[in-house]
């Protein structure tokens, strides 16, 4: 007899029949005469309720053990139940033991810290809440591959090790071998040459975007920044698309519809752990979703963004100045506050952005956008890539980087140049938004952060 899923199981219709459910045991009561078993399989937040009688062939043998956090599996029939909050529930005729839990396993009945969850990562996925998260983490990953192919994307996957530093920060990661305990260099370099985890993949994704028109990339990514921040990770996951023949305003318009298509797609195969994540998480989340699924985007430049936050009498963190980044609590004003809906600012100081952004023709700015979103601020970064030679090389001694380790990326300028654009979408960023969780340690499986590398 095959298994059933506990989510089909609650969703259907009721048919007559002996059916087979498999999972871990979230509860159990015990009386005289039978046992109430919550059983959850992963598939939903919902438990399925499983009624074992005492009498049951084996009963002191798989039931009586099975305490909290034991895997069984259980035949039975499926009728309707007599309790209140659930629809059906399970008379089973087999419970089988698969695997026991002692007595002191870590997740009882009971309120964890977040903090605490996290030192058992391994465990933490078998709760309600990071249940709901990676179940939506799912989902999201699933809607970005679709919207993308929908509008004929080419999905390539670039090198997660790499020779060349794309934001030129130097906040990355080596690449070396070991023997031992002693690291080999220089003239053993592997590669033969240094070697870093990479920070994105959007120059190699250019190589694809000037031959394939567009592209996306969906992989790990890796930054060394020594930040303790909720909304920095050293290890994190990006997409990034590359688009031919495309300038800025092409390249916001598609971040748009990409963020509102996300929104939409969680609203719409979500709804049970949304729902849970606004009840227990952020009691505005359903809310927040709906506002930016349904209302239109605003822009605004980044000298009037400027001008608007120093007028606007906040006592900021961090001052407001021409030539500096924004922060996180000038993103949020512009939001939550003045806009009170996602805001794209572009054409950003050329000093403050990297050197592959397109320097517009006042030759103070560049041709760069941040997509803004309540509650995290920047979400997609991105510009219109400098397609122009000269204008690539300029930039390049400019910003002290060796045009050697360019080679490959200033031949594109080359050889067929075109206009093209691009943007990163930080996808960690994006769950935040989506669940409402506040921080970057629980919307990604095994966080990797200074000082953190468990499991």
């Amino acid at each position: 007899m095959s298994r059933i899923r506990i989510a089909d199981l609650l969703s259907r219709e009721l048919s007559p029949g002996s059916v087979v459910v498999k999972g871990w045991v979230r509860t159990k009561r015990d009386s005289k005469a039978f046992s109430f078993l919550e059983l959850n399989d992963g598939s939903c937040l919902a438990n399925l309720q499983v009624v074992a009688d005492a009498t049951l062939p084996g009963y002191e043998e798989s039931v009586e053990p099975a305490r909290t956090g034991a895997a069984v599996e259980v035949e039975g029939e499926v009728v309707e139940s007599q309790g209140q909050g659930q629809r059906w529930e399970m008379q089973a005729t087999r419970v089988t033991l698969v695997g026991a839990a002692p007595e002191d396993y870590p997740l009882q009945k009971k309120g964890h810290s977040l903090e605490f969850l996290r030192s058992i990562a391994h465990l933490r996925p078998r709760t309600n809440l990071f249940g709901a998260v990676f179940r939506i983490r799912s989902r999201m990953a699933f809607a970005i591959h679709r919207f993308f192919q929908e509008r004929g994307f080419v999905y390539v996957h670039t090198p997660i090790i790499t020779a060349s530093d794309c934001e030129g920060a130097g906040e990355m990661f080596r690449v070396v071998t070991m023997e031992g305990e002693k690291v080999r260099g220089g003239a053993e370099e592997f590669f033969g040459k240094p070697t870093y985890l990479t920070v994105s993949g959007q120059l190699e994704g250019e190589t694809f975007a000037c031959a394939l028109s567009n592209i996306y990339t969906f992989g790990p990514t890796f930054r060394a920044e020594n930040s303790h921040t909720s909304r920095h990770a050293a290890e994190f996951w990006m997409i990034e698309p590359e688009i031919a023949f495309c300038d800025l305003e092409g390249d916001m318009t598609l971040a748009e519809e990409m963020v509102k298509y996300l929104v939409n797609d969680a609203l719409d195969h979500c709804a049970e752990d949304l729902d849970f994540c606004n009840r227990f998480v952020d009691k505005g989340l359903l809310e927040r979703l709906a506002f930016v699924r349904d209302r239109s985007f605003e822009r605004i430049s980044y000298t009037d963004a400027v001008e608007l936050l120093r007028a606007s009498g906040e006592a900021f963190e961090f001052p407001v100045e021409y030539g500096l980044a924004l922060q996180s609590e000038h993103e949020r004003y512009l939001t939550e506050k003045h806009f009170r809906c996602p805001t794209t600012v572009y054409n950003y100081p050329k000093e403050i952005k990297p050197f592959y952004m397109r320097r517009n023709d006042d030759e103070k700015t560049v041709a760069a956008m941040d997509l803004l979103v309540p509650g995290i601020g920047e979400i997609v970064g991105g510009s219109q890539r400098e397609e122009r030679l000269e204008v690539l090389l300029a930039n390049l001694r400019e910003q002290d980087l060796e045009e050697s380790a360019y080679d490959w990326y200033v031949d594109l300028r080359r050889f067929g140049t075109v206009p093209h654009a691009g943007f990163g979408l930080g996808f960690e960023r994006l769950l935040m938004f989506v669940t409402g969780v506040g921080n970057i340690r629980d919307v990604i499986p095994f966080p990797r952060t200074p000082g953190s590398a468990e499991f």
